[in-house]
């Protein structure tokens, strides 16, 4: 899983926050969404997004998969990507959307997803599970798109 190109002009590239399920399809070969996740994270097109709540639970995935090795080839390969934590006011959002969709429900790190989205104004979201993402309304837009499609 790798992110090519040069460094990116953040104002032609179209934000997309980083759910785990794309970042654990790219690690295993055998996954069925394994081609389409290395092709979205590796869209000239995009600034993607992780979110380190993202990454946590990506690196427990990718250890059940592949093991301590898988892990640390992932976490090797995580600088390659923009990573943002969580601000202050982010957990006060959190909070609520886990509260708001408490019969989805919405965990804490989809959650974080949202937040971010919300303070970095993307509208875009890259996910394995569009239906889950698709069903929360962001304060900022309508709706997220996902992808990949």
């Amino acid at each position: 899983m790798q992110r090519n190109g040069a460094p990116h002009s953040r104002q032609t590239h179209t934000v997309a926050i980083v759910d785990a399920g794309p970042l654990v399809a790219a690690t295993d070969r055998n996954d069925v969404h394994h081609a389409r996740s290395v092709a979205v994270l590796q869209r000239p097109d995009l600034r993607l997004v992780i979110p380190t709540m993202v990454v946590a639970e990506a690196t427990y995935f990718v250890n059940l998969r592949g093991g301590p090795t898988a892990e640390a080839t992932f976490l090797r390969g995580m600088h390659r990507f923009e990573v943002e934590g969580p601000q202050p006011d982010d957990w006060l959002r959190i909070a609520d959307l886990v509260e708001q969709y408490a019969d989805f429900p919405l965990g804490g790190t989809d959650a974080s997803i949202i937040a971010l989205a919300e303070r970095l104004q993307a509208d875009v979201v890259v996910t394995l599970d569009g239906r889950h993402f698709a069903a929360v309304r962001p304060r900022h837009v309508p709706y997220l798109r996902v992808l990949p499609e």
